[in-house]
């Protein structure tokens, strides 16, 4: 892995991108080294002179885009927004952002969600583990209680909002299964999951 990563940047990169995009569209039972190298302009022996083996790579690829979701989103939700749903809405646009700037690390993380073609290893399923409760304590830890109606109970109708959110991405990901995460266009399912939102504002806040 060390010689994969003294490569130089911009050569690193159009692997890692034609890698990723080979493993999204096709995960991992049908991805093909051989259109890696083609679409990366490099040898077949280069690659497998960076990376074991076709698994090898793999892992290195979810290893990769674990981290690129941890500095490039989760560290940059405003977890000082005590607004729930202002803190829900700035975290999707910032999840926007980052796919925007490297959809292939979506698509493939979607894709290796979806299909499940392949068991992670030990060390691999426990940061992805971990990577979920980070997600779920900068989403709703230190939130303001006080926003919603009275007469309520709030710890109840937080944990109603918090279902409905995790109910949704939960069946999205279902309405999901199967598809190619890279033909998707995911700006419909912004706009529904923000028209969820507001309906939960009115639902349960003051005003």
């Amino acid at each position: 892995m060390e010689r994969f990563e003294n490569l130089d940047p911009k050569k690193q990169q159009k692997i890692l991108d034609s890698a990723l995009m080979e493993f999204a569209e096709n995960g991992y039972g049908k991805a093909s080294t051989n259109r890696i190298v083609k679409q990366a302009g490099i040898g077949k022996g280069m690659l497998f002179y960076y990376f074991k083996n076709k698994k090898d790579l793999y892992e290195y690829l979810i290893e990769y885009s674990l981290n690129f979701i941890i500095t490039e989103y989760l560290s940059l939700v405003d977890i000082n927004e005590t607004d729930f749903i202002k803190r829900l809405k700035g975290a999707a646009q910032l999840k926007m952002k980052a796919q925007v700037e490297n959809e292939h690390v979506f698509n493939f993380m979607g894709t290796v969600m979806l299909t499940k073609d392949l068991e992670l290893p030990p060390h691999l399923q426990k940061r992805y583990e971990e990577l979920q409760m980070q997600g779920y304590a900068l989403l709703y830890g230190g939130i303001d209680k006080t926003l919603f109606r009275k007469g309520l109970d709030v710890d109840k109708a937080f944990n109603l909002i918090r279902w409905g959110v995790d109910g949704y991405q939960q069946d999205l990901l279902q309405r999901l299964q199967g598809q190619k995460m890279s033909d998707l266009d995911f700006e419909p399912y912004w706009d529904e999951f923000y028209e969820y939102l507001d309906i939960l504002k009115k639902s349960f806040y003051t005003n």
